[in-house]
């Protein structure tokens, strides 16, 4: 169990600098809001990289809001869980309402400051830990077309289905623990508060 986000953002770097990344000019640390940020922030401290945001959201399924039926980039377009039992036209009319919140929290995070190109570059994609992958696999997805020529997800802790599931959606997949009884990722953590958004824009306004 990590104290908190500062805690395993800081381990996870160590992992990522054995692994190579640390020091790079090619190299830029993106954060999964919220929680992600925070984790995120140690990472490209640790790694003397670049932080920036990449927002995706899911799009919780009917009557069972925890439960991915899909997700969401900020240029609109929707990943589907193929496991979830909700048609194409549900899950689009869904992913209105995601997609204005992703849009609406990339401009309160940014601010006036300009998004980091990440054409040509090494994406390290971070969140404080994965369950399903699903949001993972869109912001995977979303850097790709933004002309990153490797990503890498990078995570404290992840289920290992989850693990497994990406390796086919990234370069390389890095996590500290991968724990056959994953059933919450907070349970990682002994301090593992929510983040408000004043929060994630201080994180990413810091040098």
């Amino acid at each position: 169990m990590w104290a908190d986000r500062k805690d395993a953002g800081r381990l996870l770097g160590d992992e990522l600098e054995r692994r190579g990344y640390a020091g790079r000019s090619d190299v830029t640390v993106l954060g999964v809001p919220r929680g992600g940020v925070e984790v995120a922030r140690e990472v490209g401290r640790v790694l003397s990289a670049p932080l920036d945001v990449v927002v995706v959201r899911k799009v919780g399924a009917p009557g069972n809001p925890e439960f991915a039926a899909g997700a969401v980039d900020v240029d609109g377009r929707v990943y589907p869980n193929t496991g979830a039992s909700v048609s194409e036209a549900w899950l689009r009319e869904a992913a209105v309402a995601e997609h204005a919140e992703a849009v609406r929290r990339l401009e309160a995070y940014r601010g006036d400051r300009p998004a980091l190109s990440v054409t040509g570059r090494v994406a390290i994609v971070v969140d404080d830990g994965i369950a399903t992958g699903l949001t993972a696999i869109a912001a995977l997805s979303w850097l790709r077309g933004r002309g990153a020529t490797r990503t890498v997800l990078a995570a404290p802790v992840m289920s290992p289905d989850a693990a497994a599931r990406l390796q086919g959606y990234c370069d390389e997949v890095v996590a500290l623990k991968t724990p056959a009884g994953f059933y919450a990722v907070g349970a990682h953590y002994a301090d593992f508060p929510q983040l408000a958004d004043a929060e994630v824009t201080r994180l990413l306004a810091q040098e």
